[in-house]
């Protein structure tokens, strides 16, 4: 990324506010399970930034989410955020930060030189520009490819900065699967929320080659996109939990695994459903679902890497 702020010739430490409290009601408010993560799994004087890394983000997406903003204003938030990110990261403290700005700071203050957090913070920025850019469009397969790696490396470093992050950590091919196939899977489990914020999941080159409607989700060819999209998903997660069999930190593998898990329970609905996506999924937060992710996730954590699944199901019109 670039920036027309110079940097300065000797970078002094940040001082930002303190915005523990803000952060942690941001994430316990968008999501429980991330905000239980980061209470028992992140190491422990790395809990207060993994709230702020995570609510920070949260904050962005929503904002880009309001519909209160034209596209264009939306790429020039996003924008002004990269130029805040290489301004803290220069050791320039921006002037006129809102109160959620102020996590940022306070993340970059306290973390100048980790680069796992820094890959983090570059990768998600790119996806928040790409999201505000892609209402109303379609996108390509390319450009969901993308989408969904920068999201994955994003996701992973995440993971390894806060969670056993004076541990080694497999550096190969397979690093960024398991998040690969959660996002997919999210994207799917999102796909009619999306549509109705304007947001079209499904990449141009499917709609054109089999003449549908990106709307029309209950179509053949639709579902037949869907069940190639969850196969790749299982291969993915499948990949990614013989990463995290190599991964040294237990709190970490638990986290790896939990993730995994939470959106195996998707998969396991869609499937259900004959690849017909639906709005919403309340069976993956009841008590039996969570029960039967706890048990998922111990045995993969305590037992040998399973074999990959074979289930499938036709797609019938």
């Amino acid at each position: 990324m670039t920036t027309l702020y110079a940097r300065p010739r000797t970078a002094r430490p940040i001082r930002a506010p303190e915005s523990p409290l803000l952060a942690r009601a941001i994430t316990w408010k968008a999501s429980k399970q991330t905000y239980l993560t980061v209470r028992f799994l992140v190491d422990r004087d790395r809990v207060a930034d993994a709230y702020r890394a995570y609510a920070y983000f949260r904050w962005l997406d929503d904002r880009l989410d309001a519909g209160e903003m034209s596209a264009a204003e939306c790429a020039a938030f996003v924008r002004r955020q990269q130029d805040y990110v290489e301004r803290l990261y220069a050791g320039e403290r921006p002037a006129d930060l809102c109160a959620e700005e102020e996590m940022l700071a306070a993340l970059i203050g306290r973390n100048p030189g980790d680069g796992g957090l820094r890959a983090y913070i570059d990768n998600m920025m790119v996806v928040m520009a790409f999201d505000a850019g892609r209402r109303g469009r379609l996108i390509t397969e390319a450009e969901l490819e993308s989408y969904t790696h920068w999201l994955a490396v994003a996701v992973t470093e995440a993971l390894h900065t806060f969670i056993g992050h004076h541990c080694a950590s497999p550096q190969d091919e397979s690093r960024y699967l398991a998040a690969t196939g959660a996002h997919i899977a999210h994207m799917l489990r999102d796909t009619l929320e999306d549509i109705e914020n304007g947001y079209i999941n499904i990449p141009r080159e499917v709609i054109d080659a089999a003449g549908i409607d990106p709307h029309d989700v209950h179509s053949p060819a639709f579902r037949a996109w869907v069940m190639g999209r969850v196969e790749q998903a299982r291969a993915c997660f499948h990949a990614g939990r013989g990463y995290l069999a190599r991964v040294k930190n237990l709190r970490c593998r638990l986290a790896g695994h939990s993730y995994i898990s939470r959106f195996e329970g998707v998969l396991d609905a869609i499937e259900r459903d004959g690849y017909r996506l639906r709005a919403t999924y309340p069976e993956r937060k009841s008590a039996q679902a969570i029960l039967r992710m706890g048990a998922d996730v111990a045995g993969a954590v305590l037992l040998p890497h399973p074999a990959p699944s074979a289930r499938l199901h036709r797609v019938e019109g």
